[in-house]
């Protein structure tokens, strides 16, 4: 008889620490690709200690566990991958359980942060991603030290380990791997620029790190930002706060899948102009010294090419050129999101006989490019983008599935909730 109940016990132990809460479906209108999906949880009694979510994805052979990560903020979301290449017109379906122990399975790939030297890495596993600089860095010896800038991404590695950015080039100074300080502006009648540091009128300053986070589906942070204008009354003031939200998702595919999202604010009682011009704002990307006129390339959502892209238009942007890695290219796919201002984005891409006839690489997505951008106290202004960092060749069609997942996502359909 002992024996019997604990076998009872045994099979309530099991159940209770794998409780139904909902099955729901993704239903698809176009193809998607590793496509990173949250479900809202604020109907759900998830909220109790020591539960664990899981989720699990019904296949025709059984459920299959999927990695998901809880994000507690407004409203509470489990995030995950819907993996691989889902088609237009498909369905996959899913169902959320609660758990009293630690979770059943694991991921296999581990995404960390790690601070040295002024720096926060991301990693994969044991590969790094990307650097965060929130130190200083200070412009080699005998060059003017207005160019000192903190805030900013450098090294940005591709996934085999080739270092696609670059900072402080002879030619440009004030270009810092991956940055997005605005450059003409006005504050009332007065010009401050934010980009070309020499000029001493202002500059951008990492001013503390606001959350870090990892988990088995993404990692990232969220950093504080400030554009500091030097020409005002009195002492120094802030233009603009700046969240700069950084995050990495996990993914088996081989690439990196980065989202680069930036928030405005400016505490000016008039606000700030942001005038039109070629460069300011967005996202810029100034490329390895390795890449030049002759072994580097762009494409656009447009059909552009260095060529023919500079001032154009685009949803989603490749950059790529000689590496040494495996496949002997590496490249960046920059994705703008449909909420940006002036989407389709306008670019500035130096032409192939930019930077005195060398032709090197430096891209931007320029919200500003063709019409100026007032900026109102009180107000909050986003600007949402995604890297695709990779190996080898991405073609236009990879990239508009990319564009899918970024830009939407799958309609979410309850099927069925715990009573």
């Amino acid at each position: 008889m002992k024996y019997f109940f604990c076998i009872i016990l045994s099979l309530l132990s099991v159940s209770l620490s794998a409780q139904k809460l909902i099955d729901f479906s993704l239903k698809t209108d176009k193809d998607y690709l590793d496509v990173p999906v949250s479900f809202p949880l604020q109907n759900i009694g998830y909220n109790v200690d020591s539960l664990y979510l899981e989720l699990y994805e019904i296949t025709n052979t059984g459920e299959k566990f999927v990695a998901s990560q809880l994000e507690a903020e407004h409203t509470a979301r489990l995030w995950f991958i819907l993996e691989g290449f889902t088609p237009k017109n498909s369905t996959r379906k899913f169902v959320i359980k609660k758990s009293n122990g630690t979770p059943s399975t694991k991921t296999d790939n581990s995404l960390r942060l790690k601070r040295s030297d002024g720096n926060l890495t991301l990693y994969s596993n044991e590969n790094p991603v990307l650097s965060y600089r929130f130190r200083t860095m200070y412009p080699p010896a005998g060059v003017n030290p207005l160019f000192k800038r903190s805030g900013f991404i450098h090294p940005v590695w591709s996934p085999q380990g080739e270092v696609l950015s670059r900072v402080q080039p002879p030619d440009h100074y004030h270009h810092y791997g991956i940055w997005s300080p605005w450059t003409l502006t006005h504050i009332g009648d007065r010009k401050v620029d934010f980009w070309n540091l020499a000029e001493g009128e202002g500059t951008v300053r990492f001013a503390g790190f606001l959350s870090e986070i990892s988990g088995d589906v993404f990692s990232g942070f969220k950093a504080l930002q400030q554009h500091l204008d030097f020409g005002g009354k009195g002492p120094d003031q802030i233009a603009i706060n700046e969240v700069l939200d950084v995050r990495v998702w996990n993914n088996n595919r081989g690439v990196w899948i980065i989202d680069y999202t930036t928030s405005l604010n400016t505490p000016l009682e008039n606000g700030i102009l942001l005038d039109a011009y070629r460069y300011g704002g967005g996202i810029g990307f100034r490329a390895t010294e390795k890449w030049t006129k002759d072994n580097c390339t762009v494409l656009t959502s447009e059909g552009k090419t260095r060529v023919d892209a500079d001032g154009s238009n685009a949803r989603w942007c490749i950059v790529e050129g000689e590496s040494e890695a495996q496949k002997g290219r590496s490249g960046i796919l920059f994705l703008s999101h449909p909420s940006n201002r002036a989407y389709p984005e306008p670019m500035r891409v130096w032409p192939l006989d930019g930077n005195g006839g060398r032709g090197d690489m430096f891209f931007e997505f320029t919200p500003i490019r063709h019409k100026s951008w007032k900026l109102e106290k009180e107000s909050n202004y986003a600007l949402k983008y995604r890297m695709i960092v990779f190996d080898g060749k991405i073609d236009p069609k990879m990239a508009e599935m990319y564009w899918n997942s970024f830009s939407g996502s799958p309609k979410i359909e309850i099927e069925s909730t715990k009573k």
